[in-house]
């Protein structure tokens, strides 16, 4: 797929230049910085050196105060308390968490659930409230859901029930009427930060109840591993107190995760370096699995678990889920993709629908079809007579506006502005094809259907020296809102290449007036084989990192993408 390499910004030079005098940084890092609005000394030991006491005060979310008394008195009272999360990384580690800690407090009667993603969908379902009515529940905290729970809510209310909603998606017009709620993006609240993850909305909850009660905050930190896993995999931006509280999760699961993540690391087989990028790709999928191939609660009770043991045949039978989720991942995509193949039409969305894919799977479909169409995409199933599935969007275009200018036809939906789920009567699945595409082609630019390659500076490969490499690894942990820099370098040759598995080019590259060459790896990139293969000078997009090998550590570049000639846009 053809990209289009933009810079990402052009900065005044009086700007990076000043930074580089306070800094003593090379140009190439001052400009990453300057673009990611570090321009100042103070800016820079915030972003370089985290602290956990750069976190904000939880009582500025609005609810807090109210929120955190009335949790107080259930647990003075002994009143039942059920903690309610989604099905996903983000709930999952969120009920872990809020579930782990209260248990641990004298005489608490708390307990957990997590919907069947088949049988009850997405959020808070009449079916849990039934439950916990019959359960003798008196309080309920839902985790990563809940903003948009009216009737559910208000059943619980009418039961004699407390709501305390702790979510942190997009809020509708009207609020559900529980008795508070934590999201800094409804109307009116003054909280300094509105990116948190559910899990990290359910930290600030017991930062808050810390405090209330004169407990140390050290006592959560011994959580942080699970709200790095949730900020990672809901794919929050990693700026702000998101960084710091990704930041020291990172530490501790390199150092002492709890026993369900360890038993995860060394089945994703991880090093003790771990990146955002390997929570993604490597812990993120495995946790998802249970709920999308079985229940959920088996992700929550593996990351309770306290037992090394018990967690380790927990993990197993995870990954054995996961095994399953790949398997049926490359069959639907394969027909999915064939579908939007066959489209007699050129279209700017794709919306596929066929009753008998697996629900658990068709977010992960769409990103997929993504990849490979770049087209916002909503991917459809039949559950319980409807037609219910996931949403993905690509850089730059907000899917949940979209399917909101569509809701006349929805049943529910909720969501953010990258994802989003969806349910609809069958007989609305045409219309809202038609109805989608419309507004989409109505609102989206032409030039967000071509894939960009975001480049942070162009430089040499003399720039890349051992202080400018130890710096940009000070500038972890990337993800979102602080990406990994990528970086353009022209007239590259290669002095060796090969394919591996006939797609991914291995490659030693250098250019002419630099006396270093470089092992580069470009995943997917086997299509441009014969460009390299031609002994002439072209242009490459690509990160810089480290591979581990053997128990030996090498600088390799990532090659992102390759050009006979940089051209940016």
């Amino acid at each position: 797929m053809q990209k289009r390499w933009v810079i990402q910004s052009f900065k005044p030079y009086d700007k990076v230049a000043a930074l580089d005098k306070i800094l003593g940084t090379p140009s190439a890092i001052s400009t990453v910085l300057v673009d990611r609005e570090i321009e100042t000394f103070e800016a820079a030991r915030h972003f370089f050196r985290p602290a956990l006491e750069q976190l904000y005060d939880p009582f500025l979310m609005q609810g807090m105060e109210r929120a955190v008394a009335r949790l107080h008195q259930a647990l003075t009272k002994k009143e039942k308390i059920l903690i309610y999360g989604d099905y996903d990384v983000d709930g999952t580690t969120a009920v872990a968490m809020v579930y782990g800690f209260l248990q641990t407090l004298p005489g608490a009667a708390v307990s957990y659930y997590v919907p069947d993603r088949i049988v009850e969908g997405y959020g808070v379902s009449m079916q849990a409230i039934e439950k916990a009515h019959q359960d003798g529940i008196k309080l309920i905290v839902t985790l990563d859901c809940g903003i948009k729970a009216h009737r559910p809510i208000a059943l619980a209310v009418e039961r004699g029930m407390d709501v305390i909603v702790c979510d942190h998606h997009e809020v509708g017009d009207v609020l559900p009427l529980a008795y508070e709620i934590l999201n800094p993006k409804q109307p009116g609240c003054c909280y300094p930060f509105k990116e948190l993850s559910g899990c990290g909305i359910g930290f600030k909850l017991l930062q808050a109840f810390c405090s209330y009660c004169g407990l140390k905050s050290a006592t959560l930190y011994g959580y942080l591993d699970l709200v790095a896993v949730s900020t990672a995999c809901d794919i929050v931006p990693l700026v702000d107190e998101n960084r710091i509280l990704a930041y020291f999760g990172l530490k501790q699961l390199a150092t002492q995760p709890r026993p369900g993540l360890q038993a995860l690391i060394e089945l994703g087989g991880l090093t003790t370096t771990i990146t955002i990028s390997d929570i993604v790709f490597k812990i993120g999928p495995r946790i998802n699995a249970a709920g999308r191939m079985s229940h959920a609660s088996l992700a929550v009770q593996l990351l309770i678990e306290q037992d090394l043991v018990k967690a380790y045949h927990l993990a197993q039978s995870i990954d054995q889920q996961n095994l399953l989720r790949q398997s049926l991942d490359h069959t639907i995509t394969q027909e999915a993709l064939a579908m939007i193949e066959n489209k007699t039409h050129l279209s700017k969305s794709n919306v596929l629908f066929k009753p008998d894919w697996h629900k658990g799977i068709v977010g992960i479909v769409a990103s997929r079809c993504i990849e490979q169409c770049y087209r916002p995409t909503v991917v459809l199933t039949l559950s319980d007579g409807k037609a219910t599935g996931s949403a993905r969007s690509i850089s730059g275009y907000n899917i949940y506006e979209a399917i909101s200018a569509c809701s006349g036809l929805l049943d529910q939906y909720g969501g953010h502005a990258f994802a989003a789920g969806l349910t609809m009567p069958l007989a609305h699945v045409a219309k809202f094809q038609k109805q989608f595409e419309k507004v989409v082609s109505e609102t989206i630019t032409d030039d967000l259907l071509i894939p960009q390659q975001p480049i942070d500076a162009l430089i040499p490969f003399q720039a890349i020296t051992e202080k400018f490499v130890n710096i940009l690894m000070q500038m972890a942990p990337f993800g979102p809102g602080n990406a990994t820099p990528i970086f353009a370098s022209e007239k590259v040759y290669a002095r060796k290449f090969y394919l591996i598995k006939e797609k991914h080019l291995k490659l030693e590259l250098y250019q002419t007036d630099c006396s270093v060459s470089y092992e580069a790896i470009g995943f997917g990139l086997g299509s441009y084989f014969p460009l390299v293969a031609t002994g002439k000078p072209f242009a490459i997009a690509y990160t810089i990192g480290y591979n581990y090998y053997l128990g030996h550590k090498s600088l390799q570049l990532m090659v992102k993408d390759i050009k006979e000639t940089v051209y940016m846009a």
